[in-house]
C-alpha cells in the first residue's frame, strides 16, 4: 500500500462489516447492571451483609445469528498480511464477546472475561498492594456536583474545545458508571462527583474516549472508531494519564485503580461479594460506597477481570512513552499499543489520516512538564505528585 494506493475494496468491505457487528453488540451496556442505585440502597439497608442482586439488560439480538454473520465475513479475500491478521484478531475478539454475553450470570462468564482481559498476575497484584500500602485513605471531599452539573460541564467542553464534534451527552437511570459508547457520554443519573475531579474526568472521558472515537470515525478504516483488537487497555491507560497530565490524578483515584486489581484477584480466588467488600473497607479503609462500586464491577455477571486493564494500561503506556515513542498514533483512533507501529506506518504512507483533533489536555498548564517526566520513565507510584490536589 503505497502513498497513492487506496485501501483495497476487499479490506474496506471487511472493515465495514466487522464494525457493523461490533456496534450491534453494545458490549459495554450489556455488561453494566441496570439497577445499580437500587441495589446499593438495598445492600446498605442490610448493613452490608446481604449479597446484592444486580440485573442485566436482556440481549436484543440473537447470538447465533450474529455469530453466523461474523463468520460469513470474507476475511480470506484481504491480501495484505497485516490487515488480514488485524481483521482475524478482531473477529476472534467479537466471537469471544458474544460468548461472554451469553454466559452472563453463570460461572462461565469469568472464563470469558479472562480470555478477553487476562488475569492480574503476580506482578500487577504486587503493584496494586504496594500502592494501597503506600497511599493512606484520604478524607472525603466536602464539595460535589450532581450528574446534571457534570453533564453541563461535559457539553461545555465539547462545544468549546471540539466544536466539530457532536454534543452527545446523556444522563441515564440504567447505567452504573460513567461510560463512553460509540462517542456518546453516558452519566449515571444518581452519580455525585467531587468538584475537583470534574475536569480530570472530562479529560478522561471526553478528551480521550470521545476524541479517539471521533478521530477514528474520520479514518478510512472504521474499526479505528469502535476499536482494534484489545484496544481497551491502551485507551484506559492513556485516559488515566490524561488525568495526570492536567494535574488531577490524586491519591484517591490511584487507590481505587489498585483496589480494582485486588478485587479481581479475590474474585478469581472465589471470594464472595461481601468478603471482597469487607476486605476493601476493613483492611484498606475504603468508604462503603467506593468499596461497593469496586466490588460490584469485579463480580457482576459472574465475575470479570476487565478492571485490571486500568492499572496495567497505565504501566504499559508509561513504558511506551519512556521508549520515546510518539503519541500521534494513539490519538488516531482506538488501538492497542501493539498496533501503534502499523497505524503510524499507514499514516506515513497516506493510507490513514493524522489525528483529526488533538486533546486539550496536551496543552493544559503544566502538561509539558508532566509529559517530559513520563518520557523520562515513571512507575504508577511516581504519578503521586505533591502539586496534585489531594
Amino acid at each position: 500500500m503505497g502513498r497513492t494506493s487506496p485501501l483495497a475494496q476487499e479490506s474496506l468491505d471487511v472493515d465495514a462489516r466487522l464494525t457493523e457487528i461490533e456496534r450491534e453488540l453494545n458490549l459495554l451496556l450489556y455488561v453494566t447492571p441496570t439497577n445499580g442505585a437500587e441495589a446499593w440502597r438495598d445492600f446498605a439497608r442490610s448493613g452490608f451483609e446481604s449479597v446484592p442482586t444486580l440485573q442485566s439488560r436482556p440481549l436484543d439480538f440473537d447470538p447465533d445469528m450474529v455469530r453466523r454473520d461474523l463468520y460469513d465475513v470474507e476475511i480470506e479475500r484481504v491480501e495484505n498480511p497485516a490487515l488480514n491478521s488485524l481483521f482475524r484478531g478482531k473477529r476472534d475478539e467479537i466471537a469471544r464477546q458474544i460468548t461472554l454475553l451469553e454466559d452472563r450470570g453463570t460461572s462461565r462468564f469469568r472464563y470469558g472475561a479472562l480470555q478477553l482481559y487476562g488475569d492480574p498476575g503476580h506482578s500487577l497484584c504486587a503493584t496494586a498492594r504496594s500502592l494501597l500500602d503506600l497511599i493512606d485513605p484520604q478524607p472525603i471531599s466536602p464539595t460535589s456536583v450532581t450528574a446534571m452539573e457534570f453533564a453541563e460541564a461535559a457539553r461545555a467542553e465539547l462545544e468549546s474545545a471540539y466544536p466539530d464534534f457532536p454534543v452527545a451527552v446523556e444522563v441515564r437511570d440504567d447505567v452504573a458508571d460513567l461510560m463512553v459508547l460509540f462517542g456518546r457520554l453516558y452519566i449515571p443519573a444518581t452519580a455525585v462527583f467531587r468538584k475537583d475531579r470534574v475536569q480530570p474526568l472530562i479529560q478522561h472521558e471526553v478528551g480521550t474516549h470521545v476524541l479517539t472515537y471521533r478521530n477514528g470515525e474520520a479514518q478510512p478504516l472504521s474499526l479505528l472508531a469502535v476499536g482494534l483488537p484489545s484496544y481497551e487497555e491502551t485507551q484506559e491507560g492513556l485516559a488515566v494519564l490524561a488525568e495526570y497530565v492536567v494535574g488531577g490524578l490524586d491519591p484517591r483515584r490511584i487507590r481505587v485503580l489498585a483496589a480494582r486489581v485486588v478485587a479481581a484477584s479475590m474474585m478469581l480466588a472465589h471470594a464472595e461479594f461481601v468478603e471482597i467488600f469487607n476486605h476493601l473497607t476493613d483492611t484498606h479503609g475504603f468508604a462503603p460506597r467506593t468499596a461497593w462500586s469496586v466490588t460490584s464491577r469485579a463480580t457482576f455477571g459472574g465475575g470479570s477481570t476487565k478492571d485490571i486493564i486500568y492499572l496495567r494500561g497505565i504501566e504499559r503506556v508509561l513504558g511506551y512513552f519512556a521508549e520515546g515513542r510518539s503519541i500521534e498514533p494513539l490519538l488516531a483512533g482506538k488501538l492497542a499499543l501493539d498496533h501503534a507501529p502499523l497505524v503510524e506506518e499507514l499514516i506515513q504512507q497516506g493510507v490513514l489520516e493524522p489525528p483529526r483533533a488533538r486533546p486539550r489536555w496536551l496543552s493544559a498548564p503544566g502538561a509539558q512538564v508532566r509529559i517530559d517526566r513520563m518520557r523520562g520513565g515513571m512507575s504508577p507510584a511516581d504519578l503521586l505528585e505533591m502539586d496534585v490536589a489531594a
